[in-house]
């Protein structure tokens, strides 16, 4: 699997709350075009042991957390728009112990 994050901006319809941003995992391998090569979404919190609730945790297993902030770091390097940048820097300080 050759996995990438891609960023999609959610616009909201009600203008006194801000758009939202999500992470999605690809798999290039699979296709170059979004989304035919989705595999899921990069939930905010990933717990290291109990019951796995997302289905990035529950696809990826005990290498979630190392996965997740492989993908966000190589994110970052590609990202130039700030907030997304800062989004996946929030992201990465949530997966911090």
């Amino acid at each position: 699997m050759k996995l990438r994050l891609l960023s999609k901006r959610n616009e909201l319809n009600d203008y006194s709350r801000k758009g939202y941003i999500r992470f999605v995992v690809v798999d290039l391998d699979k296709s170059k075009k979004y989304p035919a090569n989705f595999i899921c979404l990069l939930p905010k919190n990933i717990k290291v042991s109990g019951k796995r609730n997302s289905k990035f945790e529950r696809n990826f297993g005990d290498n979630s957390l190392e996965l997740a902030k492989k993908l966000l770091k190589r994110a970052l390097r590609a990202e130039s728009d700030r907030e997304i940048k800062a989004e996946i820097r929030k992201r990465l300080d949530l997966l911090q112990p």
